[in-house]
């Protein structure tokens, strides 16, 4: 197969709220993804770096602040470690993920906020927005709750229906009341506010959708952007709110205003990236992935949830069109829900199941198979405790822990501790082999594809094919009568192993780590990550970073050498009982 040429690729993921532990909808939806898929870009030698953060400013942090005493600051403190040590654990390798209360996110996002007004898609306003008199302030939308006017969803927040999706003003809301005092007698006054001029963007973004094809995206997000896109009803959206936590507007005379969170999240894809340049004392690293001048064939890719398709499907490409010079989405792989009992998990419901509670008590590499095995892909899919016991008992062990499991200690156990020497192959064993390697080819173009379920499920086909074939053959038989076709037998097996350990490891890398250990190989197959305080203007924050310079992993069909040392077994994974604690209980863990 024919190497292609290493690419600059940029994975950009949905910054989470930092007011609640991180649960497993945001792992499967937002976060596990693009892990996988930037493990396997740098495996076939693209240049990646991938980019998210703790989105510590808006109204779902200072009501996290108000309810518990607080100010936002502590609320963040005290969550944003817990985001790092979870995903540490689970092995999400984040060249940075940081948080958007840093010296460089506040620099970058006032020099957008200038450069749009400059050419002229800022406009200022005046906006009805709903106040409330008992506690003598207005409400930006998150301080409001109500019914949805599309659905009649009666727990819609006051910008975004969880429930159809839908987004609208918070004046738009039926029963509006206060999330803070619970007051239902709100009024609505008048404020004046910075405006993105969506609509002025409009040909700009029709003119970038059709400048090259989509056909790549998923076809939900790709037929509502188009469909928003031709419709031409863009219109101005406030990026701005009463508000004294949050980023503060770089003009004279609006002391008391703050950018509203959607605009300065998204700026954090590019504020994190120069971050992440200065980290790595290249100061201009970052134009490598951005600079549409520099290098226009770099492949930007952002990985988050449905809720989140209009701001990176069109928004952040109009603020990206509106800078100028700077690169645009190739792809917008959004998923859909992974719903708990039928409903969305929530933080501020308080429904969720948070991964640091089941990371302490399950393999990452279990979680990491059946959230990719389950993966919401194309369509909301209902998570059980059944279906993870299940898909980790019956799937992962059964079938690719059980192929370890059996082959390595047979060949350590009879062949002294080495790799055995293959006689002449015979037609099964070649037919075996080949369709094995071929997968380099399937697997490969399913990854590039960001079609992650599909890819674990053929790696399960081949590994089923490698049990059966084990079965068929007989070795633990054949070795009482025929060493050396017994050996023959076992060079095959692990070398099928060998070579579905690389296709596996962007899903399974702690197991990955292991089997190559296990086959005799040296080295760290991916490389390290790590934490590192930062210190600047604004304070200092803990960051996660990952550093590949030394991973030996690659996509490749590597030879398996006889007579190579192999090391005392141990089992890749532990059963679980199928009568697990949360299968007793229900939903496992709270939001505090």
């Amino acid at each position: 197969m024919a190497s292609k040429a290493p690419q600059k690729v940029f994975i950009g993921v949905a910054w989470p709220y930092v007011n609640g532990r991180q649960h497993i909808g945001h792992i499967a939806g937002a976060h596990l993804p693009p892990d996988i898929f930037a493990r396997f870009n740098r495996m076939i030698g693209n240049e990646v770096i991938m980019v998210s953060g703790s989105d510590t400013h808006g109204t779902p942090i200072t009501i996290k602040a108000d309810q518990e005493g607080k100010t936002p600051i502590e609320v963040v403190n005290h969550f944003h470690p817990l985001f790092i040590e979870a995903y540490l654990k689970l092995g999400l390798t984040y060249d940075l993920y940081t948080h958007t209360e840093t010296e460089t996110h506040w620099d970058v996002t006032q020099d957008f906020f200038l450069k749009h007004r400059e050419k002229g898609y800022i406009y200022t306003q005046m906006q009805q927005q709903l106040y409330d008199p008992q506690d003598g302030r207005f409400l930006p939308d998150r301080y409001v709750e109500g019914t949805c006017p599309k659905c009649g969803n009666a727990d819609a927040r006051g910008d975004q229906c969880d429930n159809c999706g839908a987004t609208y003003d918070a004046i738009e809301l039926k029963n509006p009341r206060s999330k803070i005092t619970g007051n239902t007698k709100l009024e609505i006054r008048e404020t004046e506010h910075f405006y993105l001029d969506l609509g002025k963007a409009n040909d700009l973004l029709l003119d970038w959708w059709n400048s090259s094809p989509k056909d790549h995206w998923r076809t939900n997000v790709a037929a509502y952007t188009k469909s928003q896109l031709e419709e031409k009803s863009l219109r101005g959206r406030a990026i701005t709110r009463d508000l004294t936590w949050g980023i503060s507007i770089p003009l004279p005379g609006y002391e008391s205003k703050r950018f509203y969170v959607w605009y300065d999240a998204v700026i954090g894809y590019l504020s994190g990236s120069k971050e992440w340049s200065k980290l790595v004392g290249k100061p201009d690293a970052w134009k490598d992935w951005w600079d549409a001048a520099k290098n226009p064939g770099a492949r930007t890719y952002y990985f988050i949830g449905k809720d989140n398709i209009p701001f990176h499907s069109i928004i952040w490409p109009a603020m990206l069109l509106a800078y100028g010079g700077l690169n645009t989405p190739h792809d917008v792989p959004a998923n859909q829900y992974l719903l708990f009992k039928g409903s969305k998990f929530s933080k501020s419901f308080n429904r969720i199941i948070p991964i640091h509670e089941v990371l302490e008590r399950y393999q990452p590499d279990a979680w990491r198979y059946a959230l990719t095995a389950m993966a919401p892909e194309t369509a909301d899919t209902d998570f059980t405790w059944e279906d993870f016991v299940t898909r980790v008992n019956s799937e992962l062990i059964a079938k690719w822990g059980n192929l370890i499991n059996r082959m390595i200690p047979f060949a350590y156990k009879r062949f002294d501790q080495s790799v055995p020497a293959p006689g002449q192959h015979t037609e099964k064993d070649s037919g075996l082999l080949d369709e094995v390697k071929r997968g380099f080819e399937v697997v490969r173009s399913l990854y590039e594809g960001v079609k992650l379920r599909a890819a674990s499920v053929e790696l399960m086909r081949l590994t089923d094919l490698v049990n059966l074939y084990i079965t068929q053959q007989a070795p633990f038989t054949v070795i009482k009568t025929d060493m050396a076709r017994a050996g023959t037998i076992v060079h095959t097996v692990l070398q099928s192993i060998t070579w579905l350990n690389t296709m596996w490891a962007p899903i399974l890398p702690h197991t990955a780590q292991l089997a190559h250990e296990l086959l005799g190989f040296e080295g760290s197959f991916f490389g390290r990550q790590f934490t590192e305080t930062v210190k600047d203007a604004r304070g200092e924050h803990l960051v996660l970073r990952y550093d590949h310079a030394q991973a030996v992993g690659r996509w490749e069909a590597v030879a398996l050498a006889a007579g190579q040392k192999l090391r005392e077994p141990r089992a890749p994974f532990a059963m679980l009982d199928p009568k697990t604690p949360e299968i007793e209980a229900g939903l496992a863990g709270d939001a505090t």
